[in-house]
């Protein structure tokens, strides 16, 4: 499937959380004119908290951006707080990968969107850096034991659940950064006489409209695996392939069940 342009971001390449099997599987289902890299693809603070950690997977994803690149795509890369040493290098291009602080993308309906991570609009990322790096690492414990605990559930079958999608929806504080967060891009989209804007940087995937503008957030590839597309008509629409490649199993699933249960009857 093609669309015409693929919005990706909070990809946190160079840690345990990040979901590279399942964008690659993404990659390679779909393909676009455009892709639009909206921050924190690569998590240098990671890195250089806790030395380089690239497995192939993560290097996998890298070779197929750059081949999707080669083959004439578009492909911009705005970076995010994670990322922010390739702000050094805005206007450069990496591999046919363009850098940008930010981008004006306009959708087939002729709609304009204002394209940025968000991280400038976070007063704790701009003004207290020690306590979103403290942030940072409770995310990583939260993530850890995530992953333990996910590895208990599948032993009975039960399905993936994001304990730190839980927490956020859970705590009041965290729904009012978000609510508050998503108030300001769209008023600073407004202000820039914008119909809207697409973001990321929190984690919290969304497509609504916000008194006249539209909210895109992409996601992430940590918790939630989730991209924007734009389809045909210049909508733009969330893809959860979380949900999707789970539901892909458990037809496979299904159909094997079938299988094996007609050739029981047959025995």
């Amino acid at each position: 499937m093609k669309y015409r342009t693929i919005f990706l971001s909070d990809i946190h390449l160079g840690t345990p959380g990040c979901q590279a099997e399942l964008l690659l599987d993404f990659l390679n289902t779909y393909e676009a004119e455009s892709y639009y890299l909206v921050g924190d693809i690569i998590d240098a603070w990671r890195i250089k908290r806790k030395g380089f950690l690239w497995p192939q997977a993560h290097n996998d994803v890298v070779q197929a951006l750059l081949a999707k690149a080669h083959d004439g795509a578009s492909i911009y890369l705005i970076p995010g707080n994670h990322d922010e040493f390739l702000r050094s290098y805005l206007g450069t291009h990496f591999g046919g990968i363009e850098v940008l602080s930010t981008a004006d993308f306009t959708a087939s309906d002729g709609k304009r969107y204002v394209v940025t991570h968000g991280d400038q609009f976070d007063s704790v990322v701009m003004h207290a850096k020690w306590l979103a790096h403290l942030g940072d690492r409770a995310y990583d414990f939260m993530l850890w034991l995530n992953t333990r605990l996910n590895r208990a559930r599948s032993l009975w079958g039960g399905q993936y659940w994001s304990l730190s999608k839980w927490a956020k929806q859970q705590v009041k504080k965290a729904v009012n950064f978000i609510s508050e967060y998503e108030k300001v891009l769209t008023a600073e989209a407004r202000r820039g006489g914008y119909d809207g804007v697409i973001c990321g940087h929190i984690h919290s995937a969304a497509v609504r409209d916000m008194n006249g503008v539209t909210y895109v957030n992409t996601g992430d590839w940590v918790e939630s695996c989730t991209a924007v597309v734009e389809l045909n008509s210049g909508r733009l629409a969330l893809i959860d392939w979380e949900r999707s490649a789970r539901e892909a199993r458990h037809r496979v699933r299904t159909r094997r069940a079938r299988t094996r249960q007609k050739q029981l009857e047959n025995v």
